[in-house]
């Protein structure tokens, strides 16, 4: 992130006059907005229906007609920062905006990805552009997986039916919610049709799982050539966990078990401690980029696999963790889906195409439906 304390150029009307310099003094704002799902969408913990997220908007007070857009993507419920306060320290942050640095908000992870990438936003011009690249050019995209959610067993064989359709050759699909037999049979259905080559299966528990049952259900999961489960048992149980993923016959993902772990021993200790197969990314729920990334490199260095996924932001989120996970140039299958599930969801040049995202330079973004 640029330090806004350096001075920078300021161009005189006077051809004659000498170059002048001022200070960059930073403004912000934030906006609570409400995001509502098209159809309801269920997990292991309930149904949703809509989605609290909040906008930070900062700008320059010298040119304020260019500023950079920004999502504290606060998860309720499932996120650390989830707390009474959490507008408190967000009119906080805006208040000492020119004072703050982002890593100082490493308890409060999704602001600190709201903060980290408007101000980005605003470094390269306030056009939406946070990391530019080929992706931001249009000319890449990135392959994503099919999410499908909880539903009846119709219900979710349809959706299942969509994704293969529109050319999906990864579905993940959100288990825990139905009864178990149902689940199991879903995944027959799949298999019977299309083998692990042609269609790459991973589901997400999300924690649905006791200690006691997860070695039974991981056995039958594995009947069906599963690429792997995320979270099989709740979050924190690290030697429960550790024992799943040292005889597990499923590669495990871990993802909720990330969230509120900041410092860099901590996730040190975690990670040898559980030793898991994968990681998975969510910016918003682990610490912001730079939390994320640190995520990686620990990950790497012990030969952990690793994923990013979105968890459920707007289009202004969406778009930040899109353009930042092409930067980690990674050919797997990532967790980008989520930009179609809302009726008010804010218009943006990301299109799905397929099993793909990728951003069109030409469309235009409308943000006048964010009122701060």
């Amino acid at each position: 992130m640029p330090s806004w304390r350096n001075a920078i150029p300021i161009s005189s009307s006077s051809r004659n006059s000498r170059d002048r310099t001022r200070l960059i003094m930073l403004q912000a704002k934030y906006s609570k907005y409400i995001l509502r799902f098209k159809q309801p969408s269920g997990t292991s913990r309930g149904v949703l229906t809509e989605k609290e997220t909040w906008f930070i908007k900062i700008w320059d007070s010298g040119q304020p007609e260019i500023f950079g857009l920004g999502e504290c993507a606060v998860f309720r419920g499932l996120g650390a920062d989830d707390r009474p306060e959490y507008e408190d320290k967000l009119k906080e942050v805006c208040l000492r905006i020119n004072e703050i640095d982002p890593s100082s908000l490493s308890e409060w992870s999704s602001i600190r990805f709201g903060v980290e990438t408007a101000l980005a936003d605003l470094t390269n011009g306030g056009k939406r552009i946070i990391y530019p690249s080929a992706f931001t050019e249009g000319r890449e995209a990135i392959e994503m997986n099919g999410l499908i959610w909880m539903g009846d067993r119709e219900t979710m064989r349809q959706r299942i039916v969509e994704k293969l359709d529109a050319g999906f050759h990864c579905i993940k699909l959100k288990i825990g919610a139905i009864d178990f037999e149902s689940e199991l049979n879903l995944l027959h259905t799949i298999r019977t049709q299309f083998s692990k080559e042609v269609i790459e299966l991973r589901v997400d528990a999300n924690g649905a799982f006791s200690p006691e049952e997860a070695p039974r259900k991981l056995e039958q999961l594995a009947r069906y050539d599963i690429h792997s489960i995320e979270q099989p048992i709740r979050q924190g149980q690290w030697q429960e966990m550790s024992r799943l993923c040292k005889d597990t016959p499923i590669p495990i993902a871990l993802d909720e078990e990330l969230i509120g772990i900041n410092e860099s021993h901590q996730k040190i200790e975690m990670l040898e401690t559980i030793c898991p197969q994968y990681i998975i990314l969510k910016p918003a729920l682990a610490g912001g980029f730079a939390g994320s990334r640190e995520w990686i490199d620990l990950a790497r260095e012990r030969n952990i696999g690793w994923w990013v996924t979105s968890a459920l932001e707007s289009n202004i989120g969406l778009n930040a963790i899109a353009q930042w996970t092409f930067t980690l140039r990674t050919s797997m299958p990532q967790g980008l889906g989520t930009g179609q599930l809302y009726t008010n969801n804010i218009p943006s040049p990301l299109q799905q195409t397929g099993s793909t995202i990728r951003y069109c330079p030409t469309s235009k973004w409308e943000t006048d439906s964010i009122q701060f």
